[in-house]
């Protein structure tokens, strides 16, 4: 089993939890994600692997309270344990030097975009991070993606803090004042959906990071598959991180409500 060392509460309903798991923390790429599980009989609930420290052998995942599950993972303290943490499992973000690079990160979908945006810069790039939340309480890890990005945009809905619109409005601002070379996007499927729209629209290259609903985390069950480019996909497997413009977001979306 696997320790939690550390516990931070973003919001009421954002966790962030540090565990210990040495093997994984020395081996994950940006874009991997974690299979959990608390009790023996719980689900087995995916997160991608917000940032990892190889000397304590840890890593972090930033978890929202959205359901039964969610909610016994966000109630454990540091000294309990995790019965199950599986990983790194999908594919690694693909790193590379392209030139001006807009990251997209809506709501607890920040945690993820943290580990790229710090390889994308890493990597040469200009990052451009634009952040959206509903509300200025809901804005996680703002100081940490500064530190790695060229410029942050902040937009909430409401006003409350940076710019009020949506994401869209953010990165459609970016575009019209220079070129952007790459994009990447990671928070709720509608959210994406709107996002690879828009850069459709401007023929910018745009990966999506996407959150379907998993089991098993092998390919072999089948849940989280999606269609990408007219050909069915497995997002444990075959991503998490697909070509945005080939993702069939409507039946995704149809898929993500199998158990409202």
């Amino acid at each position: 089993m696997n320790r939690i060392v550390g516990k931070e509460y973003f919001s009421e309903k954002v966790v962030k939890l540090e565990i210990e798991a040495p093997l994984i923390a020395k081996s994950r790429k940006a874009g991997h994600f974690v299979i959990v599980r608390v009790g023996k009989k719980g689900e087995r609930v995916p997160y991608t692997i917000a940032s990892s420290d190889k000397q304590k052998g840890t890593i972090t995942l930033v978890i929202q309270r959205v359901g039964k599950s969610s909610e016994k993972i966000c109630q454990l303290e540091v000294g309990d344990y995790v019965t199950d943490l599986v990983g790194p499992l999908g594919k690694a973000t693909h790193i590379e030097k392209f030139g001006t690079v807009l990251c997209a990160g809506g709501g607890v979908g920040v945690a993820p975009m943290l580990p790229i945006i710090e390889a994308m810069k890493s990597a040469g790039n200009k990052v451009i991070t634009v952040l959206a939340a509903r509300t200025k309480e809901l804005i996680i890890l703002e100081e940490q993606v500064r530190q790695f990005s060229d410029e942050v945009i902040i937009m909430t809905d409401d006003g409350s803090y940076g710019n009020k619109g949506l994401i869209t409005n953010g990165i459609e601002m970016v575009i019209q004042r220079e070129k952007v070379d790459q994009c990447v996007t990671i928070g709720p499927a509608i959210m994406m959906k709107f996002v690879a729209q828009l850069t459709k629209k401007y023929n910018i290259p745009t990966i999506a990071s996407l959150n379907t609903i998993m089991v098993d985390g092998t390919g072999m069950c089948g849940a989280c598959r999606v269609t990408v480019g007219g050909q069915t996909k497995f997002v444990c497997v075959d991503g998490p991180e697909f070509d945005a413009h080939q993702v069939d977001f409507d039946e995704m979306l149809m898929r993500l409500k199998a158990y409202n």
